[in-house]
């Protein structure tokens, strides 16, 4: 069942996902070189106990033991943060991070590149961020959610990418993960139509190679099965009054 959310509850989405979206800007800061992915899960930490107000949405949901998802290169979501693993020049990398604000989650996801980075990954990234605002250019009151899932596949794909296909958006609120699933793929006209109250994290996770992924020995962390590229970016996203509305933009 698809929770439609209220004006109030819409602000409090709105509160986790702008702090998701500024601890996700903090971290890009510390994206380099040398740098450790528990070093940016530790920066997480500390901007979290900063708050009073603010809880992290991943640690501790179905077993996850970190606040931060940390996905280098060929992983594509839910790398684990990790002491011995350093980030390198040409690499890059993709931050996912979901808060809680009074009971409601917001989620986002940016992916950065470690210093200079080949023409390839730039473009990947660049193509897999411009494919989440082609998504969201699609949500109106009375469009059909796979209209945002057709508009992005056909622009990744005709940009010669794939998309993930196992791994999917999600409505969000009073639960991290929420009715409808929002697929990267799909044939515009069909799905639900969309309605004012909606809240949606649209996350096209989009692979340089082929679409298929495998799961890594932790058990959470998915990886592109020919170990090519993945890029990942993630907004929520509401219908309300004033129409769309990007609740984890600053």
């Amino acid at each position: 069942m698809i929770l439609l959310k209220n004006a109030e509850e819409i602000e409090r989405i709105r509160s986790a996902g702008k702090f998701a979206m500024e601890v996700l800007t903090e971290l890009g800061r510390h994206v380099k070189e040398g740098v450790r992915t528990s070093d940016l899960e530790a920066v997480c930490e500390e901007m979290i106990g900063k708050r009073d107000d603010i809880e992290a949405a991943f640690k501790g949901y179905n077993g996850y033991p970190y606040c931060l998802c940390v996905s280098v290169n060929d992983e594509v979501v839910h790398g684990m943060p990790s002491d011995g693993r350093f980030l390198k020049e040409g690499d890059i990398v993709s931050l996912d991070f979901g808060a809680i604000y009074r009971g409601y989650y917001g989620d986002a996801a940016l992916t950065y590149p470690v210093g200079k980075i080949s023409e390839k990954a730039s473009r990947l990234v660049t193509v897999t961020k411009e494919s989440l605002y082609k998504g969201i250019d699609e949500v109106r009151e009375g469009a059909r959610l796979h209209d945002v899932s057709s508009a992005i596949q056909s622009f990744v794909e005709a940009e010669g990418f794939s998309v993930v296909r196992e791994f999917v958006g999600h409505g969000v609120g009073r639960n991290l993960h929420e009715e409808p699933q929002i697929p990267n793929f799909g044939v515009k006209g069909t799905g639900v139509r969309l309605k004012k109250g909606m809240v949606l994290a649209i996350e096209p996770m989009i692979n340089e190679g082929g679409s298929d992924v495998v799961i890594r020995e932790n058990g959470w962390t998915a990886a592109t099965r020919d170990g090519r590229l993945s890029a990942h970016f993630e907004h929520t996203v509401a219908l309300t009054d004033k129409g769309t509305e990007i609740l984890s933009a600053l």
